[in-house]
């Protein structure tokens, strides 16, 4: 799989992706994220990549002619099976969408930045609006690093047991279990007696009942997708 970010501050990604598991995966050849600077890309003296917005409105707008120079420049290389831009106004960002993601074997990753982009790139070159949340950041590199964290982790091989992203919370739409470790005992809080039976049916059906009761009380908007 192969993950291009296009930025105005790639400072920003440098360390989120490469340490952990996105740097275990790389270094495994699971992935390639490359970060590419748009400022790379605008060719007057002061590297422009935003301008005022037509109409009047406070804010900058990131210009059109960067990110397609940058775009197209990638899509002569390779095909791209997403162009992805962070918006607040994207789809809702969950499990089932970095399911899909993983899946994918070329995404590039669009960073929002400024008051928004020109809405041209929208139309002519996004084939996916992703958002991580109801509320504003500066930028959108940490959902983009959010958006690669969560998609490599899915990458066969990426983490040591497989099988631990099969039983990730959202999965199934129901939180995790509750889980504990060593010592079974600690300041006379004990581990659930089931835990430490050994019989692995009665431990699936505690967990399994942990799961719906947690989703219940903490998550129940999860359920009505389960309906």
């Amino acid at each position: 799989m192969r993950i291009d970010i296009l930025t105005v501050v790639p400072e920003l990604l440098r360390s989120p992706l490469n340490e952990s598991i996105l740097k275990r995966a790389q270094e495994k050849g699971l992935v390639e994220i490359v970060v590419h600077n748009l400022h790379d890309y605008a060719h007057d003296k002061r590297k422009t990549t935003d301008d005022y917005p037509f109409g009047g409105e406070a804010g900058m707008v990131m210009k059109p002619e960067p990110v397609f120079e940058l775009v197209e420049k990638l899509q002569a290389e390779r095909r791209y099976d997403e162009i992805v831009y962070t918006s607040p106004d994207g789809v809702r960002y969950d499990q089932h969408e970095a399911n899909r993601l993983s899946t994918l074997e070329n995404i590039i990753v669009l960073c929002g930045h400024y008051k928004g982009i020109d809405h041209r790139i929208r139309e002519h070159l996004i084939t996916r609006e992703i958002s991580i949340g109801d509320y504003v950041l500066t930028g959108g590199e940490l959902a983009a690093c959010v958006i690669a964290d969560s998609v490599v982790r899915l990458l066969p091989g990426a983490i040591g047991d497989e099988s631990s992203a099969l039983t990730d919370c959202f999965q199934d739409n129901l939180l995790a279990p509750p889980v504990y470790t060593r010592p079974a005992e600690f300041r006379g809080w004990r581990v659930p007696d089931v835990l430490l039976s050994g019989n692995f049916a009665e431990i699936e059906a505690w967990q399994d009942e942990q799961s719906w009761e947690r989703t219940r009380r903490l998550r129940p908007d999860l359920l009505d997708d389960k309906n």
